[in-house]
């Protein structure tokens, strides 16, 4: 989920942990957990801090090893010990509780979008998305927003949060059911599918869909359950040969790889160099693929510029071509 959404979420935990005795009934325990579940809500995402370094590292590390199993018992057990150093006379036990529920609630709620988490580390770096709930869903975020709201203005925060995330499940349950029935729609529209990837609009009844076949991807919408397709491309895998080779141990290339699970490639010839650029089809925005993975390679076998993650323009990325090898030289 995208940071507002977080934020109200771990707000809302703190409101609903007051159905806890031991909660309810102590304000410096309630302010404890309060700060606790905050922070828990926030803390898998820590690791945005990557994107100072490059997008590369971002890409590979965010929501990898930060939303991992480890991490969760890792950041619930951190957490309430720091606030516990400074407010100690507070219940350590339903301070881990309430703080370790929204350190696994924000990875629990992440899988259920198109960009997903790596989850199941360190079983599995297998990217889990299940892409039915937006990265921002302005259904769950003005729920939280009205449940805080009537906090405000003097409604019980256990009870009233209650029914919110009671109303919140029954939501997740329809969008799961949504889903399930675009998938269906489309596997007899396609009856060789192979892979779908499913990513919600804000509009509650338009998704984008990516889909792979045994020799075709394509990519479109499905709006009031009706397939709209805009683009069609050849499946083929990536060439073993030595220009491809070499681009794979770039950085750029080689985070695109591990994150992006239905891409097309192309080789651009030009004058003095050649340009492999990988394109991403599930983020299709009005007729352009923002997010690549782009490496030049001259005729000597060197990289001499890459770059990788979002752009919205030609002009952009070739930009940020040019600025990468400058950087490096």
């Amino acid at each position: 989920m995208d940071t507002g959404t977080h934020i109200v979420m771990g707000i809302a935990l703190g409101g609903l942990a007051t159905l806890d005795p031991v909660v309810a009934n102590d304000p410096v325990m309630f302010n404890a957990v309060l700060v606790g579940t905050i922070l828990g809500s926030q803390a898998p995402d820590f690791d945005t801090v990557l994107k100072l370094k490059n997008n590369a590292t971002y890409i590979r590390n965010h929501r990898g090893i930060t939303h991992s199993i480890p991490a969760i018992i890792l950041w619930g057990i951190l957490i309430p010990l720091i606030i516990y150093f400074f407010v100690p006379d507070v219940n350590f036990l339903h301070l881990w509780l309430w703080t370790f529920l929204a350190v696994f609630l924000h990875v629990f709620v992440d899988v259920f979008n198109a960009y997903g988490t790596q989850a199941f580390r360190p079983f599995s770096r297998r990217w889990v998305a299940y892409g039915f709930i937006n990265t921002f869903d302005s259904y769950i975020f003005f729920a939280h927003l009205a449940g805080i709201i009537a906090w405000i203005l003097g409604a019980k925060p256990g009870p009233t949060f209650l029914i919110i995330y009671g109303i919140i499940i029954l939501y997740y349950v329809k969008r799961y059911f949504d889903k399930k029935e675009i998938v269906k729609t489309i596997k007899d529209y396609f009856p060789d599918t192979e892979f779908i990837a499913t990513s919600p609009t804000i509009k509650q009844n338009e998704w984008r869909v990516a889909i792979s076949t045994s020799d075709r991807f394509h990519v479109g919408t499905v709006i009031d359950g009706h397939i709209q397709l805009y683009d069609e491309f050849e499946r083929v895998a990536l060439p073993n040969i030595e220009l491809i080779k070499l681009a794979k141990k770039d950085k750029n290339i080689s985070a695109f790889l591990s994150f992006s699970p239905i891409y097309r490639w192309e080789i651009i010839e030009k004058e003095n160099y050649d340009e492999v650029r990988l394109t991403d089809l599930r983020y299709r925005t009005q007729g352009y693929y923002p997010f690549v993975a782009v490496a030049k390679i001259n005729h000597n076998l060197d990289v001499f510029g890459s770059y990788t993650g979002w752009i919205f323009s030609e002009q952009k990325l070739q930009n940020k071509l040019w600025a990468s090898n400058n950087k490096s030289t």
